[in-house]
Order: C-alpha cells, then structure tokens, then sequence
C-alpha cells in the first residue's frame, strides 16, 4: 500500500519589472497574475497524471493558500476537500534579510552564502532558522501520514525555504541532493512515495506547464 506525498511550491509572487525582495514568514504577499495560472497549472497536471489528493494542506500565508485553491478548483474532486492549514508549512524566517531586495541581501552574504543554502540548506548568517526543528517537522508528518492516511494522496502547498527539507523523509538527504536540485522552482511540485518501510523520490521540482497545454488555462 503506497501514500504518495505531494509537495508544491506556491505560485509566483512577482511579475515581470518587479524589484525581487526576500519574502518570507513575515511578508504575506498573493499571487500575482502568473502565480494564479501556476496554481490551475498545478490542479491540471495532478488530475491529470491521477494524483488527485485526498488531503490537503498548506502553510498560512496568502501565496499558498491562493496556489493550494486554485488547484483544487482545477480537479473532478469526488467531494469536497478542507484545506488543512498548518504553522509547520509556513515559510522560514529570513531575518534581517525579511523584505530586502535580493541585491541587497546578496551583497550582505555573498553569493558563496546563498549557495550554500541552495545546495545544501545551510542555513546563512542572520536568519531565524532552526534546520533540526524544519527536518524533525517533515519527520513527524510523515509518520503521521503514513499511519493515519496510508495509501492516501497527500497534497501539501509550501515555501521553498520549507520544501527543501521533505528530502529528509528519504534517510539520504546526501544521496538526494547528488541527484537533485534541493530549491523547488515556483508552481513546481514533488512527489515522495512510502512503501510501507521508506519513502523514496519518485520525482522532483516537475514544472507542470510542461506536460499541460496552455489553452486549458
């Protein structure tokens, strides 16, 4: 009995022109016009590969609860769904760093800094981070899942600073980010699957704007 585990980013928050800023727990921003296409984008590509999901949750702040709606829409539920929202889901905490330009904020750390939070998740200077409480967070809700909702779809609609560390169900958090980019991209979603002893990648950081035509949208 399979529980597939399904994790997205939410959609864009800023349109072209637009000055790139730090947005995490402490700015709550919607989707602009192109975050809301993702979010359709998201409910079309599940339905369409039968990953319609039984339950779904995402974090607190506009942006994923926007994506997480718009998806729902977007499916031939059998009945209506709750969105679960949950604390644990919400985006990391950048500090200093909450709100600044991205330049800014590249010219404080330094771009060895942002890279090592890209591909490793080190958590830089100055944020308001706690790795082990976002890894044992992921933990827990995966033992959760697995015994309260097995052979389930599971749908949750986060942050990217959020996302990076669901690879940590797998035990090889090494091995994954070898084979994988650790930064989900937005609108994009994962997939992890429990086989009744492990979870294990079936895949990662997928754009669905490539397997669905634009016309639906």
């Amino acid at each position: 009995m399979t529980t597939r585990l399904l994790v997205a980013r939410h959609g864009n928050t800023f349109s072209p022109g637009d000055i790139l800023c730090r947005v995490g727990a402490g700015t709550d921003i919607p989707l602009v016009e192109s975050g809301c296409r993702q979010g359709r984008l998201l409910g079309q590509f599940l339905a369409k590969e039968n990953l319609i999901p039984d339950l779904v949750y995402s974090s607190r702040l506009k942006r994923a609860v926007e994506t997480a709606q718009l998806a729902l829409a977007e499916m031939p539920l059998p009945a209506p769904l709750t969105l679960r929202q949950d604390d644990i889901f919400n985006e990391i905490d950048y500090g200093i760093d909450e709100g600044k330009p991205e330049d800014e904020v590249i010219a404080r750390l330094g771009a060895d800094a942002l890279k090592a939070w890209d591909q490793d998740a080190i958590v830089p200077a100055g944020w308001k981070v706690d790795p082990q409480a976002l890894i044992q967070n992921w933990l827990d809700f995966g033992a959760e899942i697995a015994q309260k909702h097995a052979g389930k779809t599971v749908l949750v609609v986060t942050s990217n600073g959020i996302a990076r560390f669901a690879p940590y169900l797998t035990g090889d958090f090494d091995g994954f980010k070898a084979q994988h980019n650790i930064k989900l991209s937005t609108g994009a979603v994962s997939r992890l699957d429990y086989d009744g002893k492990n979870w294990h990648t079936v895949f990662w950081n997928e754009p669905p704007k490539k397997y669905i035509n634009a016309v639906y949208v």
